[in-house]
């Protein structure tokens, strides 16, 4: 769960930013995305494959 702590000084834009940023390094909006709708097996397989490249390709 994604959560961030106003200061007493900081605006809420600087606090929405650093919100948005989390939730994208979290990988939130790409499951979000992923489960609105129904995954053909050929779609999930690609996914897949497009993962284990990025996984080998950071190793």
């Amino acid at each position: 769960m994604t959560q961030v702590v106003v200061g007493e000084n900081e605006g809420i834009e600087s606090a929405l930013r650093r919100f948005k940023r989390q939730v994208s390094k979290a990988g939130i909006f790409a499951d979000m995305k992923r489960l609105r709708h129904y995954e053909t097996p050929i779609e999930k397989k690609k996914r897949k494959a497009v993962a284990r490249r990025r996984k080998r390709r950071v190793r």
